[in-house]
């Protein structure tokens, strides 16, 4: 069990017959009256988020999140194939599970696949990934008024600012986190 005063970002906790996961909390103690805890949630399930205040005094059942590695295989049009390195199991997941991660993986990368009682509710890629240039527009000398960054275009297909320098062909580094440009690889 975890009481509301226990709270903290990213804590996993059952309330209400669903599982939330903390994105911000905020333990207020006002002049008059007494303290609660004011938190903004993300049901891990659906996705959706939601503010609520708590007594620090009430208690909730800590959820179980496993997490594991897997491989990325391939997308079938409807469904992105993943294979436990372990048991050669192989896991379809829908888009919406994966939509985050899925912009910086290739085929045959590895991620890790947040589970809740057996069930695939997220897909987190590595946070730092290399990934070759496919389009990009050269760098054009003195075109500094756009704070010196271009559009680029990955091989997974996402689009973002890199310096003028990157050309087409190069391999960058990526924090997939913020989804900018770190350096060259």
């Amino acid at each position: 069990m975890i009481s509301a005063g226990d709270i903290r970002k990213g804590v996993t906790f059952v309330w209400e017959g669903d599982v939330y996961q903390v994105i911000d909390f905020q333990h207020v103690k006002p002049g008059k009256g007494a303290a609660f805890v004011r938190t903004k949630l993300k049901n891990v399930m659906t996705g959706a988020t939601k503010d609520v205040t708590f007594n620090p005094t009430e208690r909730f059942e800590k959820a179980n999140i496993e997490t594991k590695e897997m491989q990325y295989l391939y997308n079938d049009g409807e469904l992105y194939y993943f294979m436990d390195t372990e048991s050669y199991e192989q896991l379809p997941l829908e888009k919406d599970a994966v939509e985050e991660a899925i912009k910086y993986l290739k085929e045959n990368d590895n991620a890790t696949i947040r589970f809740f009682q057996g069930k695939a509710f997220e897909v987190q890629a590595p946070n730092f990934v290399e990934l070759e240039v496919t389009e990009t527009e050269p760098g054009v000398k003195g075109d500094t008024a756009q704070g010196a960054t271009k559009p680029a275009t990955v091989e997974t297909g996402v689009t973002i600012y890199v310096p003028l320098f990157v050309n087409l062909g190069d391999k960058i580094r990526i924090d997939t986190r913020t989804g900018e440009y770190m350096s060259r690889a």
